[in-house]
Parts: structure tokens; C-alpha cells; sequence
């Protein structure tokens, strides 16, 4: 499930150094790219509908954690972020069961990695204990837990592959969450290549990480690099463009 950027795009929540120099018209374009990464990979890719309004709207994946059949929307920790959500639940209501996060619970899709039999999830800027309790409650599934109210999202630093190996960035790359785990540790000049969407075998990465995208490869994988320099200004990467079921 995807959302293209609407026309407030620019006005996102973002610290980036190159907020400034955003272009909506690269943004749709990439995004688009993105899209059609995900049909050659097989994929159904459903579209919820344009928001012209939420800036950050095409950040879909924090609207919501799904497992199995069954999603809960998440209520998320900026009020300026509400908004987007009921187009987002309109749309999943057609395929899976919903719940929504109730006060005091805060939840956001970036923080949850999603495994076979469990979930890591951050406790964050974003994500708190209440919205973790909620998800784990509901869905029915472990949730492990790394906590850093540091970060905004996990999964900036931390994302898994398959085949029971994560990619990291140094923040993250020995916590004792992750031992059971074979890790990919990214250069600290490349953290952000450690947001990662693995499809299968094939693990999407932004491009101009060369040496991520090796390391990866040589863990066995097989690598797409996609352009989203215009989703990184608005402090974005490739998991938040999408929600997975």
C-alpha cells in the first residue's frame, strides 16, 4: 500500500540540511520509480488516494502496523500527522481486520520491524509503552523491544533482510536484541542505507552507498538501488513509503 506525495510535500517534518531545495515534481517522480520497483517484484500495489493537505502523508507505513490479518492504525505522536490516517484505514478495512491505538498509546509504523514469528519494535520519540502494549495485545505477536528516545524511528537505523540477517547502522549493530542475528553493519558515512525494504531475495536500497550495497550483496542478496534523495530531505527512506501485507 502506497501514497504519493501530495502538493504540500514540501512542508514536511524535517531537519534536513536540504529541506530548502525540495522538488515536488523529482519527489512524484521517484516515487513513481519506487511503484514500479514494487509491481517488477511481483507485488500488488495498492494506492490510497492523494492527501494535498498532511505533508508528510506519502509516509504511509507509520499510519499503521499489520501481521497476519489483522492491523491496528496507529495514533501518532505529532497531532500535525493525524490526519492522515482515516483514508489509510478506509482503505486496509478492505482487506484485514482493524484496531486503533487509543490514548495514552503513541505508535508509528517506522518503529516496527516486522519477523516471521515477532516484532522488534523501538520505543521512541514516536512509540511509546501504551502504544506497544496496544499492538502486541491486538495482533497477538511478541514484541521485543529496543529503546532510544533519541531516535524518531527504528527503523532509520535498523531494518531486516531475511534469511535471520539485519543491516545496522553502529547505533544499533551489537545490541543484545539483535544476537541471535547475523548483521550487516553499514559505514558510519552510509547509516542511511540501513533502512532497507527487502522483498524476498531482493533488497531495495537508496542509491550512492556503494559500500552498503556491496556488503549486502555479499551477505547473498541481490540489490535494487533506487534515486530518493527527495524523500531523505524530508527525512524519509524506503520502508515509510509503504505498508506491507
Amino acid at each position: 500500500m502506497v501514497r504519493e506525495p501530495g502538493d504540500s510535500y514540501a512542508r514536511c517534518i524535517s531537519c534536513h540540511p536540504l529541506k530548502d531545495t525540495i522538488d515536488l515534481a523529482k519527489a512524484r517522480a521517484q516515487h513513481a520509480e519506487y511503484r514500479r520497483v514494487l509491481k517488477e517484484l511481483g507485488l500488488e500495489v495498492i494506492t490510497v488516494p492523494r492527501d494535498d493537505l498532511n505533508a508528510d502523508s506519502c509516509f504511509v507505513e507509520d499510519n499503521a502496523v499489520v501481521h497476519g490479518r489483522k492491523a491496528l492504525i496507529c495514533r501518532m505522536a505529532r497531532n500535525s500527522r493525524r490526519g492522515e490516517v482515516e483514508a489509510v484505514a478506509e482503505v486496509l478495512g478492505r482487506y484485514v481486520q482493524l484496531a486503533r491505538a487509543e490514548p495514552p498509546a503513541t505508535i508509528e509504523g517506522g518503529d516496527v520491524i516486522h519477523l516471521d514469528d515477532r516484532l522488534i519494535s523501538g520505543i521512541s520519540q514516536r512509540t511509546n509503552p501504551a502504544g506497544l502494549s496496544q499492538l502486541s495485545e491486538w495482533l497477538g505477536v511478541e514484541v521485543d523491544t529496543i529503546s532510544d528516545l533519541g531516535m524518531v524511528h527504528l527503523k532509520s537505523y535498523l531494518t531486516y533482510l531475511g534469511r535471520n540477517t539485519m543491516i545496522a547502522s553502529s547505533r544499533f549493530a551489537h545490541h543484545e536484541v539483535l544476537r541471535s542475528f547475523t548483521v550487516v553493519e553499514v559505514p558510519e558515512d552510509e547509516a542511511y542505507a540501513a533502512d532497507t525494504l527487502a522483498i524476498g531475495d531482493t533488497v531495495i536500497m537508496a542509491a550512492g552507498r556503494p559500500v552498503s550495497q556491496r556488503l549486502v550483496k555479499r551477505a547473498g542478496f541481490s540489490v535494487v538501488s533506487l534515486d530518493v534523495s527527495e524523500i531523505e530531505k524530508c527525512e524519509g527512506a524506503l520502508t515509510c513509503l509503504s505498508v506491507l501485507f
